[in-house]
């Protein structure tokens, strides 16, 4: 079994041992801790012994031992179970049930913020180590450690059942879950800082956790939507720079490199998630990614389709980032002054002041209608404005370009 075969099994099996023990024993927190503790074990472990016939099974007899150790707070018996864990037989009654959407209601749950909810996710039915997720975010690892046990510490106050909600709640917590795999996917997609463009492993663990989600309600449209933008989008991503690690904007990139085999399977999960009765933003950006891949050269683009489909989204979910990307795809198909006309009404955005999209994107259209010394004063500002390092390089090479030479 390869590398990354071997952290793969982890992260799937992490939230199933975890559904186990929260239902056999009713303490989120101290069963989180007791998986990470038997995960732990297995990558010590397993690549010494190999992996056991019922990898399931050996992780929750060992999380099962560990937490019945915490509870007893006995240290002799711990060092006497722990020595025998990996050659006892697999407890009776491990159900097969995959408790995975369960836990990630209970982590996405609206006791918490955005950031704890990412954080407690990725933790617990990501299977990632506070180390790798304080990496992940760039915060120091005890930064991040005060952070999930806040969040477990809120659940457990919260009183929140270990099963799925009915009704209203359900579909609001359901839109939370999707929500965090959003911004988790569009950080790995786009670090918000640091000297990478994108961090894989994040993108890669929100399809993972997405295609959970969507085995599980495969009815669902705003859930096949979005399993459908992050693989559309992901199918860019080695065209997405240069071998330095610099930029390159959609329109020059070499698109003989998308994986068309994901593309393949986005475009199709967005014919499936357009044919639901309602229509939400995932399932829009996702027929927009859809659109851009569907182009085999830049100039191909079919951009009349994506600037209307851009004004059903801005109807039905109304962002300053919508405008703005809209404001792109009426400037191709209209004229610059046109995008630059509709950027002006974001410019009392309180959200958007300062941004450094808004001041790009206005460098862009500014330096296609020909002002160059606007172009470069707003390049200049954007560089400015990002903690990306990769971002900051191209803005400043766009700026190079534009520079007046008087």
């Amino acid at each position: 079994m390869t590398h990354l075969a071997f952290e793969d099994l982890l992260r799937d099996l992490t939230p199933q041992v975890l559904g186990t023990l929260v239902r056999r024993h009713g303490q989120f927190e101290g069963c989180e801790d007791a998986v990470q503790e038997a995960v732990l074990a297995a990558t010590v472990q397993w690549p010494v012994e190999g992996v056991p016939n019922n990898p399931r099974g050996w992780l929750t007899t060992v999380a099962s031992r560990r937490l019945i150790d915490q509870m007893r707070s006995d240290h002799a018996r711990r060092e006497r179970e722990l020595a025998t864990t990996a050659a006892e037989v697999v407890p009776e009654g491990v159900p097969d049930t995959d408790d995975t959407l369960v836990l990630l209601f209970l982590c996405c749950h609206p006791a918490l913020t955005p950031a704890s909810q990412i954080a407690l996710t990725l933790r617990a039915v990501g299977g990632l180590t506070t180390a790798e997720i304080a990496r992940a975010f760039l915060v120091p690892e005890a930064t991040m450690a005060a952070r999930i046990s806040r969040a477990k510490q809120r659940v457990k106050a919260a009183g929140s059942s270990f099963s799925l909600p009915e009704g209203v709640e359900r579909e609001e917590r359901l839109r939370a879950v999707l929500h965090v795999l959003y911004l988790v996917f569009n950080e790995g997609y786009t670090a918000s800082s640091g000297s990478e463009l994108h961090r894989a492993d994040l993108a890669r663990e929100a399809i993972r956790l997405a295609r959970t989600v969507h085995a599980q309600l495969p009815e669902d449209g705003e859930v096949t939507g979005l399993l459908a933008l992050m693989l559309l989008t992901h199918a860019r991503r080695a065209a997405r720079t240069t071998p330095a690690g610099d930029l390159v904007p959609l329109d020059e990139q070499d698109r003989t490199t998308w994986d068309r085999e994901l593309i393949d399977e986005g475009t199709e999960l967005v014919k499936t998630s357009l044919a639901a009765t309602a229509l939400g933003p995932y399932q829009v950006q996702a027929a927009i990614a859809a659109t851009h891949a569907d182009a085999a050269k830049a100039e191909e683009t079919n951009w009349p389709q994506i600037h209307a489909l851009y004004l059903i989204l801005e109807r039905i979910a109304p962002n300053p980032m919508v405008t703005l990307n809209r404001a792109v795809a009426l400037a191709e198909t209209e004229e610059p002054a046109a995008g630059l006309a509709l950027l002006a009404t974001l410019d009392g955005d309180e959200r958007m002041a300062g941004h450094h999209r808004l001041l790009s994107v206005r460098a862009h259209l500014l330096e296609q209608s020909g002002d160059l010394a606007g172009a470069y004063e707003h390049y200049r500002r954007a560089a400015k404005s990002t903690a990306s390092m990769a971002e900051q390089r191209y803005l400043e090479s766009r700026a190079g370009r534009v520079k007046p030479t008087s």
